[in-house]
C-alpha cells in the first residue's frame, strides 16, 4: 500500500494481523468440532475486522487524494473514479 502517512500504514497493519488471529481462531473451532454458533460468530467479526481494514484503506486514499488531487496522475496514485469504484467494492 502506497501512502504517506505511516501512522495510518501502522493501523492498518494492525487491524489486518488482528483479522489474522481471527482466523486463526476460526480455523481452531473447525478444527476441534465446535458448535455453530462459535465458527459463525468468529467468521462473523473476521469479517468485520477486514471490512475496517478495507475502509481504513480507502480512508487513507482519499485524504491523500484530498491533500493533493494531482498526485492520482502519477504512476502508483489512484484517481476520484478508482476511489470510487474501490469504495463502492467494500459497500
Amino acid at each position: 500500500m502506497l501512502t504517506t502517512d505511516s501512522d495510518a500504514q501502522r493501523r492498518i497493519a494492525n487491524r489486518l494481523r488482528r483479522a489474522r488471529g481471527q482466523l486463526n481462531a476460526v480455523i481452531e473451532a473447525v478444527e476441534e468440532g465446535r458448535s455453530c454458533r462459535d465458527v459463525v460468530t468468529q467468521l462473523a467479526a473476521v469479517s468485520a475486522a477486514l471490512d475496517r481494514a478495507g475502509f481504513a484503506v480507502v480512508s487513507t486514499a482519499m485524504k491523500e487524494c484530498l491533500a493533493d488531487p494531482d498526485a492520482g496522475s502519477g504512476e502508483d496514485g489512484l484517481t476520484t473514479e478508482e476511489l470510487e469504484k474501490l469504495f463502492l467494492t467494500l459497500a
